[in-house]
């Protein structure tokens, strides 16, 4: 039990476990045997005792739960392969369900996703993301937890509210910005997306399981729903994926792999992804072959999947592809030119003539080098080809033993109790940024100034009162004078000061 029969060409072919961390790609067009060939590789790892972790985007992944029919035509099919001692039998399941309505809720902190991939499920804008970035720094720096929604709802609305302080320190916040960001989070929640973010969250190691005859554990993500949301599909399977990643530790290359995860519709992993987030994938499949898993990738074309990830994958499987556009000629191609060449296969040609159950393989062999491609036909899975029934699915998940530890919500003290106690207990909520309180100063006295007032003529009172002005109010002559100290730089400024002070004060006039 150290390989997995996959199908027989002029020869039988198959995959080595102590290969299966080297990754692999599943790719053909629609209805051409691709999610069969899955349920075979995921069979064949969980009777080599290795856990599989893979997505159900069509609902009938499922069949893995309970055994098949042995017909006539397939018992034929696994006599004609040599699958010596097949009978139906099922795999060992644990169902997950991010909405909690199929299977055991998946649930992750909103710390443990980060800004990058919460913003890719909102589909927030660069301005967006930069001010959720702010955000959770905040949170860091005041030691505040952000578990689930209603935690990161409080941390908005609190940095709207101090955006001037915070964005003295933290950059520039936009009122618009914190709106959108709130605004996403609601058509999250609409979509019944809150039941992912809380606790208790995903342990990792419930995912490493074995039953008590030694299979792997095959844990199938319920997401038919899933799917209607590409982002979320996507980013919560690189989440997973990245948690692997980061969490396991080195094991280098082992008789067979800890983990398989397989990405079904990978071409939404790639689809509108910035350069960043890009690199960040190729990262981790590059290296999470050391710790022990295997990535296995489904798509429809092979070019769905970059080429600095398409390097990395040594297993293949391609079913076959329809040439009836210009790009379903190029997929062609692309796919025809990635195989070790076998001069007993035109590989471009044989590529649109493959009928259903039958494939392109090329896997790694001794020394880990890849076989020439083989037109196989493939074997037939043990377990059902199909989807279950509710009443089945019910039963598989009453059985499970971790039902307890995922099924009940854990909702502690958060950042959304601790800032509503304060805005409860405060008439307003203390400023994020600690200022030193302003000194009082004593008001500076000034002495008084005496300022000399003309001389009034010799005129009576009234006539003086006019020009010379009161203490209450100004004269005609102070008016005059300030109005032309205003216009006195130029020549007509200075002709009209003399003519009117000329007149008043009975001076010659300039004729």
């Amino acid at each position: 039990m150290d390989q997995i029969l996959l199908g027989k060409g002029d020869q039988p072919v198959s995959l080595l476990a102590r290969y299966g961390n080297r990754h692999g790609l599943v790719a053909g067009a629609t209805g051409t045997g691709k999610t069969v060939s899955l349920m075979v590789l995921a069979e064949g790892f969980s009777r080599l005792g290795v856990p599989v972790f893979i997505a159900d985007v069509k609902g009938d992944v499922a069949g893995l739960a309970q055994p098949g029919t042995a017909s006539e035509k397939i018992l034929q099919r696994a006599a004609q392969l040599g699958m010596a001692g097949y009978a139906p039998e099922a795999c060992p399941v644990v169902f997950w369900d991010l909405y909690g309505r199929s299977g055991h809720p998946v649930r992750a902190t909103i710390s443990e996703i980060g800004p990058p991939l919460l913003a890719r499920m909102l589909e927030l804008n660069d301005t967006q993301s930069g001010n959720l970035e702010i955000a959770f720094k905040l949170a860091d720096d005041r030691g505040l937890l952000l578990l689930d929604l209603d935690d990161l709802r409080a941390m908005l609305g609190f940095v709207g509210e101090h955006r001037k302080e915070i964005s003295a320190q933290y950059g520039l916040v936009s009122a618009q910005s914190i709106a959108a960001i709130q605004r996403a989070l609601l058509s999250l929640e609409r979509e019944g997306g809150e039941a992912f973010f809380g606790e208790p969250a995903l342990d990792l190691a419930d995912l490493l399981r074995t039953d008590l005859d030694g299979r792997g554990l095959v844990n199938i993500l319920a997401a038919d729903q899933l799917i209607l949301k590409p982002r979320l599909y996507s980013s919560f399977l690189l989440w997973l994926l990245s948690e692997l990643f980061e969490n396991l530790p080195e094991v280098g290359d082992l008789d067979k792999p800890k983990l398989v995860f397989f990405f079904d519709e990978a071409h939404l992993l790639f689809d509108d992804s910035p350069p960043a987030l890009r690199q960040r994938i190729e990262q981790v499949v590059r290296l999470i072959r050391s710790k022990g898993v295997g990535v296995y990738f489904c798509s429809q074309f092979p070019d769905d999947v970059p080429d600095e990830i398409l390097g990395q994958l040594g297993n293949r499987i391609q079913h076959a592809l329809r040439a009836y556009t210009p790009r379903d000629q190029k997929a062609v191609r692309t796919a025809a030119e990635t195989f070790v060449a076998n001069p007993k296969v035109d590989t471009a040609t044989v590529l649109s003539q493959l009928a259903v159950g039958e494939a392109l393989v090329s896997t790694l062999q001794d020394r880990g080098v890849p076989m020439p491609v083989e037109r196989t036909l493939m074997c037939p899975p043990r377990c059902r080809m199909g989807a279950i029934t509710p009443p089945e699915r019910a039963a598989v998940r009453a059985k499970s033993s971790i039902g307890g530890k995922y099924d009940a919500p854990v909702n502690r003290e958060s950042a959304y109790e601790i800032l509503s106690r304060k805005t409860g207990s405060e008439a307003t909520a203390p400023p994020p940024l600690a200022r030193p309180a302003p000194v009082e100063r004593a008001p500076r006295e000034r002495a008084p100034v005496d300022r000399p007032s003309p001389a009034p003529p010799a005129a009576g009172g009234g006539l003086s009162d006019v020009l010379w002005g009161t203490g209450r109010r100004q004269g005609m002559v102070e008016a005059l004078a300030k109005q032309a100290a205003r216009t006195v730089g130029s020549e007509v400024g200075r002709q009209i000061l003399r003519g009117v002070l000329g007149g008043i004060l009975g001076g010659s006039r300039r004729r």
